[in-house]
């Protein structure tokens, strides 16, 4: 049982942290918005673009490392 609930726990702790990305991708979008329209403002947003999509993909990788954790921490049946 404690070990599922560390499993539990930990998926907790993922799902509400601030990924990094997704804080570096505001404050690119946050800085763009300051900016006129042109090429400097369009290469902020896409660069914020990128930052929402590796925070996705962090996040996936990281469930998918708590689900061969729990995996990995079960008893092997005989």
């Amino acid at each position: 049982m404690a070990l599922a609930m560390e499993g539990h726990m930990a998926r907790m702790q993922v799902s509400t942290e601030t990924s990094t990305w997704l804080l570096q991708a505001q404050d690119l979008l946050d800085e763009a918005h300051r900016l006129r329209p042109g090429r400097t403002r369009n290469e902020l947003r896409q660069k914020a673009k990128i930052m929402r999509e590796l925070a996705k993909l962090d996040a996936q990788l990281a469930k998918l490392d708590t689900q061969s954790r729990l995996r990995l921490d079960r008893p092997q049946r005989s």
